[in-house]
């Protein structure tokens, strides 16, 4: 698998490939209502919504100029890396073998019994090299972190801003996660792809550095 790189080759930083770069800002785009349908923009374009005739969020694709923004997840990079399951860091293939694909997620298990089965989740996948150096790199992940093997990640939905009528047009909300089939995902400006993780196991975090330092001293 490909090693974790810099999304710019002269950038001191190494950012996710999700990550959305300072050059990379939300294009300005007038939100309106299509009568008997939903949301759309005024000047909509073929591209602006997915095979399920969601809209999706607008934003330049300038990937690795200027400055990585820690924390905010580029739209069209999270779509594309949870569609074709992706690294979240490095965009090669994600991790799986037998045991499924491989997911490292922030520590929840004491949201639900069995987390993080059933988990609407918006984080991509990731390969076990790029696994090992976010456990050392990521402040979040030093919080609490697991990595699991998932079997099952069917597309559920989107995640994005839920509009409603307003006087002058419509006007964003709520966020909200919505499955496809759900009439309001009409009124949603979306963000972020939904996978359902579904026969989930936990994958000891030093098998991961395990494995990465192994491949490193070879």
């Amino acid at each position: 698998m490909p090693a974790p790189v810099a999304a710019n080759q002269f950038s001191k930083f190494i950012a996710p490939y999700i990550t959305t770069w300072s050059a990379e800002q939300e294009i300005p785009s007038r939100v309106v209502e299509r009568p008997g349908y939903g949301v759309g923009y005024a000047d909509e374009l073929l591209g602006d919504r997915d095979s399920h005739g969601v809209l999706w969020q607008r934003a330049a694709v300038r990937h690795g100029v200027g400055r990585p923004e820690f924390g905010k997840v580029h739209p069209l990079r999270q779509r594309r890396a949870m569609r074709k399951l992706l690294c979240q860091v490095c965009a090669g293939p994600a991790g799986q073998d037998e045991d499924g694909v491989l997911w490292l997620l922030r520590d929840y298990q004491e949201d639900w019994a069995g987390w993080p089965e059933g988990m609407a989740c918006t984080e991509p996948p990731v390969c076990v090299p790029c696994a090992a150096l976010s456990l050392r790199l990521c402040p979040a992940l030093r919080r609490g972190a697991v990595a699991v093997r998932v079997r099952s990640f069917e597309v559920a939905g989107i995640r994005g801003a839920l509009y409603r009528k307003g006087v002058f047009g419509p006007v964003a909300v709520e966020d909200v996660n919505l499955a496809y089939n759900d009439p309001d995902s009409r009124w949603v400006v979306a963000s972020a792809l939904i996978r359902e993780l579904r026969d989930c196991t936990f994958v000891p975090l030093t098998e991961l550095t395990e494995q990465h330092d192994a491949v490193q001293t070879r």
